[in-house]
């Protein structure tokens, strides 16, 4: 049974960083891409960033340069940094992984059930 798991959300002041990690198991995720959405309350899921198999990388235009995306495929796991938090970066933040993720993130295979991240003024 194919898993994600988020860990790292929590509270923090603008400003301020935090590390998000998602730990995969009951496959082999190297040939996948696997990503970062989010979703704010009372707002539509919003793609973060992707780490596609061919070890490319995207990132939205809010998030870019102050978040970066890697990933460990001997752990199975993915990372998201988030530098430089505002408080418009509060949302639940959310792991998926398929072959291929759209920004959409509509028909995405996996997903994790989100980590909280919530950053104060």
């Amino acid at each position: 049974q194919v898993q994600l798991v988020e860990s790292g959300g929590g509270l923090v002041q603008a400003g301020g960083s935090l590390r998000l990690s998602c730990a995969a198991s009951g496959r082999t995720f190297t040939n996948y891409a696997m990503g970062w959405f989010r979703q704010a309350p009372g707002k539509e899921r919003e793609f973060v960033a992707v780490f596609k198999w061919s070890g490319s990388t995207n990132y939205s235009d809010s998030v870019r340069g102050r978040f970066t995306i890697s990933r460990d495929n001997a752990k199975n796991t993915v990372y998201l940094q988030m530098n430089s938090l505002k408080p418009e970066d509060t949302a639940v933040y959310y792991c998926a992984a398929d072959r291929i993720i759209p920004r959409s993130g509509n028909g995405t295979a996996y997903w994790g059930r989100g980590t909280l991240v919530t950053v104060s003024s």
